[in-house]
């Protein structure tokens, strides 16, 4: 299966996350579980999927922070009903 521009993209931005996200202890297990949650998304929804895609190129560079102790959640939270 051929991957589309924006599935490569995508996955692209998540081994940067994984990189970026070894030097800091508790973070690869976050970052995979959010992403597998995005996962979920259906491939027809572009323009959720770039509006995901923008958001998280700028959390990957609060990642890449020196100063980035603590990893806030990618994804609005649900609520329970």
């Amino acid at each position: 299966m051929r991957h589309s521009k924006l599935q490569k993209q995508v996955l692209a931005l998540y081994r940067q996350f994984l990189q970026a996200g070894r030097e800091k202890p508790g973070f690869v297990p976050r970052i995979r579980e959010e992403f597998r949650v995005s996962a979920r998304i259906k491939r027809t929804d572009v323009m959720h999927i770039e509006y995901l895609y923008r958001r998280r190129q700028r959390q990957l560079e609060q990642l890449r922070d020196v100063n980035t102790k603590q990893l806030g959640s990618f994804s609005k939270p649900t609520e329970n009903s």
